[in-house]
């Protein structure tokens, strides 16, 4: 009687996180009629949700990071998906089932789990940064770019979403430095050419922040250094968004999964994790490149494989 109260409670599948990978394993998952949850401690969405402008994502020519986000959870409710808004503190596997521990104590049991935990800004991790939060340093041009109209802010970085949210700034503020550590920039060549043909924003190349400065009103400038001269010199700006990509959020991956040394999870072709019944996706797993397209892809393949893990579970404990 004990296990049949159990199995009544146990879900086929937890899925933690609810960005883009979390929600499209969501999807897949109400589709092959499993028993799911997914659970995000925040707005679902994820990433894309401080996104101004997606451009990438395939059928979709342009649209904004909000609106995508809408688009992914309400698909996701049309198949009455259950979300929970609650936090995870760990996930514990098990030999019968695992569990997933939530904020207050609540332990939920379940055949399978995905973890969706998503990324995190990267820190420069210089003085000035972490007193200066919220106070002129931001990881989000379209969160705070707001507060910045016509003023002068630098942005720091050469990727995708350094370019993205410098052009996104120069349509706000007065001036945009963009520095970058390298003479020539990672992101792609259509936004390299956009940022070039932009006269707001002056490119400061091979060049780091060593220090940003502020008086008792917030961020008043920034200390450049040039990595092959080594010359200094100071920039007075009135804000500084930092884009030095993501770490993954892997606090929650449990003991015993394999992970690569910058952290990510290393996973098979089904994103399954070194310990059974455990898949990882979106931007928590080790791939070539992290795009929304990747993690939607991620979560239809993972909840695929789970399903498949469940259904072979049941049917061997049937035939016991």
């Amino acid at each position: 009687m004990k296990e049949n109260t159990l199995e009544n409670k146990m879900y086929d599948l937890i899925i933690v996180g609810g960005g883009p990978a979390g929600l499209s394993a969501g999807i897949y998952a109400m589709r092959a009629a499993m028993h799911t949850v997914l659970i995000e401690k925040g707005m679902p969405g994820g990433q894309i949700a401080l996104t101004k402008d997606v451009e990438n994502y395939p059928g979709i020519e342009e649209v904004g990071g909000f609106e995508l986000c809408e688009k992914f959870l309400n698909h996701a409710k049309r198949y009455n998906l259950e979300i929970r808004e609650n936090e995870v503190v760990s996930v514990e596997p098990g030999v019968d089932f695992h569990e997933v521990v939530l904020a207050g104590g609540e332990r939920l049991h379940t055949h399978s789990v995905i973890l969706a935990p998503g990324g995190s800004a990267r820190k420069l991790g210089v003085p000035g940064e972490m007193e200066q939060y919220g106070k002129g340093v931001s990881y989000c041009a379209t969160c705070d770019g707001f507060f910045f109209r016509g003023k002068t802010v630098v942005v720091v970085g050469g990727g995708d979403t350094a370019l993205e949210d410098a052009l996104y700034l120069s349509k706000i503020c007065a001036k945009v430095y963009l520095v970058h550590r390298r003479d020539e920039f990672r992101g792609s060549r259509i936004l390299q050419q956009r940022v070039f043909a932009e006269p707001r924003i002056t490119l400061v190349l091979d060049s780091v922040l060593d220090d940003i400065a502020a008086d008792d009103q917030g961020v008043t400038g920034v200390t450049v250094k040039n990595v092959k001269t080594e010359e200094t010199h100071n920039v007075a700006t009135d804000g500084v968004f930092i884009f030095v990509g993501f770490l993954p959020n892997n606090a929650l991956v449990p003991a015993g999964v394999k992970m690569n040394a910058a952290g990510y999870v290393v996973t098979d072709e089904k994103c399954e994790t070194s310990l059974p019944g455990i898949f990882a996706v979106g931007d928590v797993r080790q791939k070539y490149a992290n795009q929304i397209v990747l993690a939607a892809a991620d979560g239809c393949v993972a909840a695929l494989a789970a399903a498949h893990y469940v259904e072979t579970r049941k049917a061997q404990a049937a035939r016991k």
